[in-house]
C-alpha cells in the first residue's frame, strides 16, 4: 500500500526531478531509464514498474512540472482566469523546459512520442476547460461553446508568435488576446 508523503512519494519526486534534469541537459533523445534511476537513487526496475517507458516517464515529469508552474487559475472571474492562464503559459514557455517542449512539439520523427504528445495536450485542454466550465456556471460564457476551440483560440496566438513570427509576448499582446477571445465567447445581451 502506498502512503502519501512516504517513500513512494519521495521516490516519485526524485525520479521526476531527475527526468526533468536529463530532459533539460540532452532532450528526449538522451532520456535513459538507467541514467534516471541512478540519478534518483532508485533501482531501474522501480522506474520501469511505475512508468513502463521513457515516454510515459517524460510525460509525467513534464505534466508534474506544468501543474506546478502553470496552475489552473480560479480567480472568480473569466477575464482574470484567462489572463492568468495565458500569462502563466507565456512565462512557462520561456523557461528551459518550456522551450524544450516547443522543440519537441515540432518533431515529426518520433512515432512513439505521438501518444505522449496527445496525452499532454488532453491534460492542458482539461485545465482550460475547467476554467471555462466555472465561467459557464457563473454566467460569464455563452452556453454550448466548444471548450477545446476556445482554449485553442486563446493559446493559438501565443504559439504563432513563439514559433512563426517571433514577435514579443508582452502585456499588451497578451491582454489583447484575452480581450479578443472574451468578445467571442461572452454571453449575448
Amino acid at each position: 500500500m502506498r502512503r502519501p508523503g512516504g517513500r513512494s512519494a519521495r521516490v516519485r519526486a526524485a525520479v521526476l526531478a531527475a527526468t526533468v534534469d536529463v530532459l533539460l541537459e540532452g532532450g528526449l533523445d538522451a532520456l535513459s531509464i538507467g541514467d534516471i534511476a541512478r540519478r534518483a537513487g532508485v533501482h531501474e526496475s522501480s522506474v520501469y514498474r511505475r512508468w513502463g517507458t521513457r515516454f510515459n516517464l517524460a510525460l509525467e515529469a513534464v505534466l508534474d512540472r506544468t501543474r506546478t508552474e502553470v496552475p489552473v487559475p480560479d480567480t472568480g472571474a473569466l477575464r482574470t482566469d484567462l489572463a492568468a492562464l495565458l500569462q502563466g503559459t507565456a512565462a512557462f514557455v520561456r523557461t528551459p523546459l518550456g522551450e524544450l517542449l516547443l522543440r519537441l512539439a515540432l518533431r515529426a520523427d518520433m512515432a512513439e512520442y505521438e501518444g505522449a504528445r496527445e496525452r499532454f495536450w488532453d491534460h492542458r485542454f482539461a485545465a482550460g476547460s475547467a476554467v471555462l466550465t466555472r465561467a459557464e456556471e457563473r454566467g460569464e460564457l455563452r452556453p454550448g461553446l466548444d471548450h477545446r476551440l476556445v482554449f485553442e483560440a486563446l493559446m493559438g496566438p501565443l504559439h504563432m508568435r513563439l514559433l512563426l513570427t517571433r514577435e514579443p509576448l508582452d502585456e499588451t499582446f497578451l491582454d489583447g488576446v484575452v480581450e479578443l477571445v472574451l468578445a467571442g465567447i461572452a454571453p449575448h445581451d
